[in-house]
């Protein structure tokens, strides 16, 4: 089964590559419409956060009109990543320009090593050429491989091509400690997501959600410049790469908490998100309640401190 799944995808890829940009980012929007009106469980998790996020501020109608903007947009993404995975820099011109490139240089020093917040803005798969933009850096992130090892193989093939280091998080963790010794790396580390059990339970929106502390960790261990960047959809498979302001990550000479540090994060990725509101990716539930084992660790959390 996984060598006819691992065919089935070779294949869709050979497809889209072979065809021009504008037409595999007017079929992703196509997909995107149809998955709309047929994956009803994705629309109701759209649905459900953009009324979560937006409910007091705009109509139902004006809320489900981002929702299927959204779900085009998904589909033009993810359809230009296969295509955009395979062009030179030189084939992208005019496709991506990159804001914020000042950021990481200071006129006279050597570059130094950064540690980026990113999310799932845009065609985010192209937040892999960075590096493209700037040959003094070296750009890394981290990913979760997927139980098909064939396909796994097959989706690093594509994001290899451009230069990006890509660790393991499960298993590479030694090698990334390596790579983060080292000057002139910019660790891009995605960050808007549920994070499990083990997240730091602060707000986005307004409405607390788990939210991964590695941005800050890795920032703090480092010793670091913490970023935020994002990508986004400027017109039909065109993008832009902007990178935010710094966060502090000490304050008065002393380390800020990685809680602290996030809720900065979360307060630029929703500046982000409103900026333009279909552009992000709303079909993932950012906003999972507490499980049972949360909620008792938080409780046996809340007896210690009353205790001491």
């Amino acid at each position: 089964m996984e060598f006819l799944l691992y065919l089935l995808a070779r294949t869709v890829v050979a497809l889209v590559q072979a065809l021009p940009l504008n037409v595999v980012a007017r079929l992703g929007r196509a997909g995107g419409a149809m998955f709309y009106l047929l994956d009803a469980r994705h629309r109701k998790v759209a649905l459900k956060n953009l009324h979560r996020c937006f409910g007091a501020e705009k109509s139902g109608e004006e809320l489900r009109d981002i929702a299927k903007e959204n779900f085009k947009r998904i589909g033009e993404n993810f359809c230009c990543a296969a295509k955009t995975a395979s062009m030179t820099l030189e084939e992208l011109r005019g496709r991506i320009e990159f804001v914020g490139a000042e950021k990481f240089f200071k006129e006279g020093e050597a570059p130094k090593t950064f540690v980026v917040a990113i999310g799932h803005f845009g065609n985010f798969e192209v937040y892999v050429r960075l590096g493209q933009f700037m040959p003094a850096f070296k750009t890394a992130t981290t990913y979760r491989g997927l139980r098909q090892p064939s396909i796994n193989r097959l989706m690093q093939s594509l994001r290899e091509r451009s230069g990006c280091l890509f660790f393991e998080r499960r298993t590479e963790a030694a090698a990334l400690k390596s790579a983060m010794q080292k000057p002139g790396l910019i660790l891009g580390l995605l960050a808007d997501q549920h994070a499990g059990d083990n997240g730091l339970r602060i707000p986005f929106f307004g409405h607390e959600c788990s939210t991964s502390a590695a941005p800050a960790l890795f920032a703090l261990r480092y010793r670091c410049a913490l970023l935020t960047g994002f990508c986004y959809r400027v017109g039909l498979a065109r993008w832009r790469l902007e990178t935010g302001e710094e966060i502090s990550t000490h304050k008065n000479g002393e380390p800020r908490s990685s809680e602290e540090i996030m809720v900065d994060v979360n307060c630029a990725f929703e500046k982000a998100v409103r900026r333009d509101p279909a552009n992000w990716f709303w079909v993932h539930n950012r906003w999972k309640p507490r499980t049972a084992k949360t909620r008792r660790a938080k409780f046996e959390q809340q007896e210690l401190d009353a205790s001491a």
